[in-house]
């Protein structure tokens, strides 16, 4: 008898970070290196499972814009000849271990094959598609897919214009309807960021469920029965689920949690910075700049510098013990929880995507034997969200509290003193469009391109990937950058669609540049309110 429900939930997102002026971009490589460490690794794990028929339930969001580059033909070449690089460089590492280093020689190898085999997947049986191989793994019944907001925008901050909310939103779960061919049950509100009031656009867009942080559910008014053992109902009528804080930090924390384990293999170790320049030089991204490669050959060792190299056999063995830790404590957890309960506990378990695989180089193999063990576990079940709700219990009525799963768990890492500047332009800006969009409903031809693009160009400027940049401090200059250009576009077409002297040349420019959404509608920004004044002084046009 199943006596508790495991709900694992991968969230699947990257800036979109597209540069056709350079050629090359340290930012691309972000994506390059997630399709080659994270996405295709997950992949192959799910595709093995399904060809063991192993019965295993996960979700997967993936953020529009990070479908938007995989659907990009551009950074689709642009990854082919970086894997292909790789490929070399697996080659060669191979010739160079067996001539002088035996004992890297086996870990050589292994990257070779992995290379080997990514580029067969990514090049060969999809073509450099691989949206096909995510539509293969929901069509097989075991993987849920959800949607996000457009470009990731952080909603709470937005929300001072619900149009803002709206337009991030539809504009998502119209992008996931027209690549996958279906309608999304639920989505990953950007950061968990969560402010009341907005479920009830996530249920006029056809939305049956969102996830929040732990405290969003566990402050919720009023104060929900089951904590975050069970979703509870919205006022808007969506599901909302709490994250459990026990799988998060078992599997989050560096120190703590499984992936800092001796065994594993060490980050910031790689050959890009070992090996002598001459050697290694010309497959660095960019040629000759010291950056990682993927090729690490040590294991964590300890707290110090020093480093042993890796076994990949121990750390096998400790990939499969940690899962078997991690069903332990979900079986004794879900005990405990249902002795209080008149349902089986649900343990809600989201993570980024991009922790299994690149940050934690044995999470993919983690994940393949944590599902294979609970497939032959009598008292947990894995379960998506959506298959939950059709269980049919019955939710307990109850807002959730303002929250997000950032540091100190709200939004100051979006809203600080760092970032706080850039809030009054999108602001305006959105204002700005929502005037547009309002005062314009029908437009056509190249009026029609221009306020589509603008759209486009306010979306971006909107990702919460920016404030959190500069808040993190990581890549502040490239952060900053990026916001400005994207309301400075913005801002030089309203002006210009107002004008009604649109420069056609730079519309076509910025339309190749920034591309993502084909088919965006400009009038997602059109006016909530029910009667809005026509701007007739700004116009020299006709409406």
């Amino acid at each position: 008898m199943v006596k508790g429900y495991l709900a694992f939930i991968f969230h699947s997102h990257l800036p979109y970070v597209r540069h056709p002026e350079y050629n090359q971009s340290l930012e691309e490589k972000w994506f390059f290196e997630a399709i080659t460490e994270c996405y295709i690794p997950l992949i192959r794990v799910f595709q093995g499972l399904d060809k063991d028929n192993i019965d295993y339930s996960v979700t997967f969001s993936l953020s529009p814009t990070l479908l938007a580059m995989i659907e990009d033909p551009f950074l689709q070449e642009r990854y082919a000849r970086y894997l292909s690089r790789l490929q070399q460089l697996a080659r060669k590492e191979e010739e160079r271990t067996a001539a002088s280093d035996p004992v890297f020689l086996p870990l050589a190898r292994m990257y070779r094959e992995r290379l080997d085999f990514t580029s067969y997947l990514f090049n060969e049986k999809y073509g450099r598609r691989l949206v096909e191989a995510f539509k293969e793994l929901q069509n097989r019944g075991n993987v849920e897919l959800i949607t996000s907001a457009a470009t990731h925008g952080y909603l709470p901050l937005l929300g001072i214009q619900k149009e803002a909310i709206y337009a991030q939103i539809a504009a998502g779960v119209e992008y996931f309807q027209m690549i996958f061919g279906n309608a999304p049950k639920g989505i990953w509100l950007p950061e968990c960021g969560y402010d009341p009031g907005m479920e009830e656009i996530l249920s006029e867009l056809g939305l049956y469920y969102f996830i929040t942080a732990t405290h969003g559910v566990l402050y919720a008014s009023p104060r929900p029965k089951y904590g975050v053992y069970s979703p509870i109902l919205t006022p808007g009528g969506l599901a909302a689920f709490g994250r459990d804080p026990e799988t998060s930090h078992q599997v989050w924390s560096s120190k703590e949690g499984y992936p800092g384990d001796y065994n594993y293999r060490e980050f910031y170790r790689d050959i890009g910075y070992d090996l002598n320049l001459d050697y290694i030089g010309e497959f660095l991204h960019p040629a000759g700049m010291r950056s990682n490669t993927g090729f690490k050959y040590y294991r964590i060792t300890g707290p110090s510098n020093h480093k042993e190299p890796y076994n990949m056999q121990w750390a096998a063995g400790k990939a499969c013990e940690h899962a078997g830790n991690f069903v332990f404590n979900r079986e004794k957890q879900v005990e405990y929880y249902g002795e209080i309960m008149d349902r089986p506990p649900l343990v809600v378990a989201p993570y980024d995507s991009e922790l299994f695989g690149h940050w934690w180089f044995e999470g993919p193999l983690w994940i393949d034997n944590l599902c294979r063990l609970i497939a032959e576990n009598q008292h947990i079940k894995m379960i998506t969200p959506g298959k939950y709700l059709e269980l049919g219990y019955p939710l307990q009525l109850s807002t959730p509290n303002p929250s997000s799963w950032g540091d100190k768990g709200y939004h100051e890492v979006w809203l600080n003193g760092k970032n706080d500047w850039l809030y009054r332009h999108l602001h305006k800006a959105a204002e700005k469009m929502i005037s547009l969009a309002t005062n314009f409903p029908r437009a056509e031809d190249t009026l029609k391109d221009a306020l589509n693009q603008a759209a486009r160009e306010l979306l971006l400027a909107q990702s919460s990937d920016w404030p959190f940049i500069i808040t993190s401090g990581t890549m502040d200059m490239y952060a900053r950058s990026r916001v400005t250009s994207h309301l400075v576009r913005f801002l030089k077409l309203e002006k210009q669609i107002w004008e009604n002297n649109i420069d056609v040349s730079w519309l076509r420019h910025l339309e190749a540049t920034d591309n993502l959404f084909p088919h965006l509608d400009y009038r997602l920004f059109q006016s909530l309110n029910e009667t809005v004044p026509v701007e007739k002084d700004k116009l020299t046009g006709v409406i």
